[in-house]
């Protein structure tokens, strides 16, 4: 189904062509008519599926077709991180460019400054805001705002949210809205303590549900099985045996983040990290530098499992087994997003097996296991009910000092 069949504002569609987006992914092609119907709406679908799009797209076209042009407040999309805060506004700014409809991004982290400019934007009137729970109380709590005309309470990222904690803050945003609007929840999952938000929001809300938690077709995974020791060399073995353009690494602590990019820079590999101990400004200027290939490693801590979208990672490696398979599924979900292929590798030391035969059943089959060259040493076996693929991803021996 091409966009055109939406019968969107041609304004709106210039911004789509002008992006380059053609045919509907089905989260889009299932979303859009109900959001467009007025029905409030919760979704689940895999993370790359292009479900932002699915929620701008309609409400967009509606703001801009709505008649009568205010400065009220006319849709709020809350987020978890400031990451995905900002992804999106920078996809909304994209689709948006030929059309009137403004927009603003409202996360901490930031300075005074823009705490000021967010303020401006809140009492001028913004058509569009994109906030974390925690700044958007700030603002609510001072008063200023007018929300009357509100059309569109949208909740993003849902089960996050609700595991960072939020509900108790998405409670009280809901005090400040007016009960008349059109709410659409998205999630990647769908968890039990779910249906309590949903009850307590979304008024008899059409259900989508597409490959609910399950790791897009085109990523091809791979395990390792190796003792905690044997993790920094394998992983400096495998990059420098085959160089990538952008690769991305997760790993399960601050301590662990920076140990392997102090490595991997040891070794002249163009590498940075990410966590929450950098500053918002570091992070957006690191960020920025992978997305636009000018960096070609990144490690991160989970900050980044979600609200990141960055085309052609050809490699997610996670350096530990997440502790949830959510939290797995986001992870890899990093590549392979839209149409294209990826490779996601994951380390599993003794102390992460139980974890990884979780995620193991909840794929429903056992992923290939890599080859470990015999310079490394004996590896540990994996106590599991399942044992292995059929196939074997080795790695030529490569030295580990690059080139510049």
């Amino acid at each position: 189904m091409t966009f055109k069949e939406f019968n969107f504002d041609p304004q709106l569609l210039s911004g789509i062509d002008a992006i380059g987006f053609e045919q509907a992914t089905p989260i889009q092609e299932h979303a859009i008519p109900v959001i467009m119907q007025g029905r409030d709406l919760i979704a689940s679908a895999q993370t790359g599926t292009g479900k932002t799009a699915a929620f701008l797209l309609p409400i967009i076209n509606k703001i801009m077709t709505g008649g009568k042009q205010d400065d009220n407040i006319k849709a709020l999309i809350v987020v978890p991180t400031r990451e995905l805060a900002m992804q999106i506004d920078q996809q909304l700014e994209g689709l948006s460019y030929f059309t009137n409809v403004s927009s603003i991004p409202v996360y901490g982290g930031s300075g005074g400054a823009e705490f000021s400019r967010e303020k401006q934007a809140f009492n001028q009137g913004v058509d569009i805001i994109v906030g974390t729970p925690g700044r958007l109380i700030a603002h609510l709590n001072m008063g200023y705002g007018n929300f009357d005309n509100l059309q569109f309470l949208v909740l993003d990222e849902a089960d996050r949210m609700l595991d960072m904690g939020f509900q108790d803050d998405i409670v009280k945003i809901l005090s400040y809205l007016p009960k008349q609007r059109q709410n659409l929840l998205f999630s990647a999952t769908m968890p039990s303590k779910i249906k309590d938000l949903v009850n307590k929001i979304l008024k008899d809300p059409e259900e989508i549900s597409l490959a609910v938690s399950k790791p897009a077709e085109r990523v091809y995974q791979y395990a390792f099985i190796v003792y905690e020791e044997q993790k920094v060399p394998v992983l400096k073995h495998m990059l420098a045996a085959r160089p990538m353009n952008s690769v991305l690494i997760f790993c399960s602590t601050k301590i662990k983040a920076k140990q392997v990019r102090k490595e991997l820079k040891a070794l002249d590999f163009d590498v940075e990290e990410i966590h929450s101990d950098l500053e918002q400004k570091e992070r957006n200027e690191v960020l920025m530098a992978f997305k636009n290939k000018k960096l070609n490693y990144l490690v991160a801590t989970d900050i980044l499992s979600r609200g990141i979208d960055v085309e052609d990672i050809e490699l997610v490696v996670n350096f530990d087994v997440p502790g949830d398979v959510e939290d797995y599924i986001h992870r890899i979900g990093r590549t392979a997003r839209a149409a294209s292929k990826g490779i996601a590798f994951t380390f599993v030391g003794v102390q992460d097996q139980r974890k990884y035969n979780a995620i193991e059943k909840h794929l429903g089959y056992a992923l290939p296991k890599g080859k470990i060259p015999l310079e490394f040493g004996d590896t540990p076996e994996l106590k599991s009910h399942q044992h292995g693929g059929s196939k074997k991803h080795g790695f030529k021996k490569k030295n580990y000092k690059r080139k510049k």
